[in-house]
C-alpha cells in the first residue's frame, strides 16, 4: 500500500492517522507541492485535480481523504466500529464527513493555508467560519467523548487534523474546553500519530 501526500497536509494526515490506528503497513511517498509535483503528468494521472492525498492499495487507486477513510474502514475494519451501520450513527458520521469537506475546509483549514502557505484567501472570513463551527462543536461535545458518542469513528479522524492545528491559522482553542478534551481523547487512541506542527499562528499561551 502506498500513500502519496504532503507531511504538512491535514488531508494527508487524516489518512496517515487512520492507517496507523488500523495498524496497516504502507509506504509514504512525499509529493513536493511547493515545486508543483502535484501538477506533473504522472501525478495528474493518479488524481486529475492535483490534490493530495492519493492511496494505492493493490489495483485500487483512490483520491479524496474522506473517501479513502470510508474505503479503509469498509475494507479493513472487521469490528465495524469506525464506520457504524446503525442508521442514525451512520448518518451522523456522514454529517461530520460532510463538515470536514465543508466548514472545516473553509474555516480552520483555509485559515492555516493563509498563515502557513501564504494562500491568497480571505483570512478573516476563514477565521469567522472556524469560530462559528467551533461554537457549535463545543456545545455538541457536551457529555460526549467523540463526535458520535463514546466510540471513535472516522468522523473524528476526518475532523481532527485541521481542528487540532487551528491555532496555526490564527484560531485559538483556548475558549473551547470540550473541543480540547475531544482532541486529547483522539490523541490517546492506540496507534495515534501526530501531524507535523509549524510555528505559524497564535502564541502558545493563547492556544
Amino acid at each position: 500500500m502506498k500513500l502519496y501526500g504532503s507531511p504538512l497536509s491535514g488531508h494527508t494526515h487524516r489518512v496517515q492517522l487512520f492507517l496507523s490506528l488500523l495498524n496497516l503497513p504502507y509506504e509514504f511517498v512525499t509529493i513536493d507541492m511547493a515545486n508543483r509535483q502535484n501538477r506533473s503528468a504522472e501525478y495528474l494521472a493518479m488524481n486529475a485535480f492535483g490534490e493530495v492525498p492519493v492511496l494505492r492499495d493493490g489495483d485500487v487507486l483512490l483520491a479524496d481523504s474522506t473517501a479513502i477513510l470510508v474505503y479503509l474502514a469498509a475494507k479493513y475494519d472487521d469490528s465495524g466500529k469506525w464506520m457504524p451501520r446503525e442508521p442514525l450513527a451512520a448518518a451522523t458520521v456522514q454529517r461530520w464527513l460532510s463538515t470536514a469537506s465543508g466548514k472545516i475546509a473553509y474555516g480552520p483549514c483555509a485559515a492555516r493555508l493563509v498563515t502557513v502557505f501564504g494562500a491568497p484567501l480571505n483570512h478573516d472570513n476563514a477565521i469567522g467560519i472556524a469560530t462559528r463551527l467551533f461554537d457549535v462543536l463545543e456545545q455538541e461535545l457536551v457529555g460526549r467523548r467523540y463526535l458520535v458518542g463514546e466510540q471513535a469513528t472516522i468522523a473524528d479522524i476526518a475532523a481532527f487534523s485541521y481542528i487540532e492545528h487551528a491555532p496555526e491559522g490564527g484560531v485559538s482553542l483556548k475558549p473551547y474546553p470540550n473541543i480540547r478534551a475531544w482532541l486529547a481523547n483522539v490523541r490517546a487512541l492506540p496507534g495515534y500519530v501526530a501531524m507535523r506542527a509549524t510555528k505559524a499562528g497564535v502564541a502558545p499561551e493563547e492556544v
